[in-house]
């Protein structure tokens, strides 16, 4: 099968040189050349959970002039709305595989995709971060569930999780894939912002004794605002899940901190800032993430004015 993974960063290159090794024929596409050059000089590197290979795969500053199977949109929530230049990447019996942190990315995915050929996907606990052009490490590799963006359970939907679960993925069909994407939030929402206004790993700020607790507030309010919009997650004890959580992946850091130190924007408007949207919706109020998403923000700014 041909497959274009749309944003083969960090996360995205894990995705293609596990679906490469399988032996499928992928395409990477992403804006950072230096990333880009290394791939196709040297072969695409990925390190950590899932072992250490290199693949050869073609790689592109543009989508070609091809056609893919499968479109695996991996780019960060902020510019989903550039997957617009891949639509024609996508045959018309192909299928579109979005895949995010937070929520609302898939909406505007499917305003340029349609309804039909999307599937939703949410990848837990990999702590994936570019260590040079061309490598890609992982410190975990727990889950990718996936659900179609209308719900149900569609033979489109099976194929894909059957793609990525021969590729070597933990992965899922999923009924309501809401359910995955809140139960992944009360996780970002715990470190996202916590360690983007910090500097510390995950582990640490689990250890801190005076962030921890921000931490585990931030948590146990975004787990409040899904009970009340009555989204059916199975967390029980929303400290002991965010804990147990960062147990697996100590060292690493999220991508809202390392967007941060890039002098990038973050992606803290679809996680911390997301609970506070949610929680408007049902008249209620998040005030410990929506600090933490102020405060983010300020720092980004700072950050990309001292880096310009």
């Amino acid at each position: 099968m041909r497959i274009a993974i749309f944003g083969c960063g960090a996360m995205g290159s894990i995705y293609a040189g596990l679906l490469a090794s399988a032996g499928h024929e992928v395409i990477g596409i992403d804006r950072n050349k230096a990333h880009v050059d290394a791939i196709n000089t040297s072969g695409l590197r990925v390190t950590g959970a899932s072992g250490d290979r290199c693949v050869a795969i073609q790689a592109y500053t543009e989508p070609p002039d091809v056609e893919v199977d499968l479109l695996v949109i991996a780019v960060k929530a902020g510019h989903v709305g550039a997957s617009s230049a891949a639509r024609s990447l996508v045959k018309s019996t192909g299928s579109i595989l979005t895949i995010q942190n937070g929520l609302g990315s898939a909406d505007v995915v499917a305003g340029v995709f349609g309804n039909e050929r999307l599937i939703v996907g949410v990848a837990q606990g990999f702590g994936a971060s570019l260590q040079a052009p061309g490598i890609s490490h992982h410190n975990d590799m727990k889950a990718i569930r996936m659900g179609d963006y209308t719900q149900g359970n569609s033979e489109r939907l099976n194929s894909v999780v059957s793609i990525f679960q021969t590729s070597g993925f933990d992965t899922e069909a999923v009924n309501n894939i809401e359910v995955v994407q809140w139960e992944k939030l009360i996780c970002n929402v715990a470190y996202s912002g916590p360690c983007a206004l910090t500097g510390l790993t995950v582990g640490e700020v689990l250890d801190d004794p005076i962030v921890g607790p921000v931490s585990r507030a931030a948590a146990v309010e975004a787990w409040e605002v899904a009970r009340r919009r009555s989204i059916p997650i199975a967390v029980d004890d929303p400290v002991a899940y965010v804990q147990d959580f960062a147990e697996r992946m100590r060292a690493a850091k999220p991508s809202v901190l390392l967007d941060i130190e890039a002098g990038r924007r973050s992606e803290i408007d679809v996680i911390n800032g997301a609970v506070e949207r949610e929680a408007m919706r049902v008249d209620s109020f998040a005030p410990v993430n929506a600090t933490i998403t102020a405060l983010v923000r300020s720092l980004e700014e700072r950050t990309i004015a001292e880096g310009n």
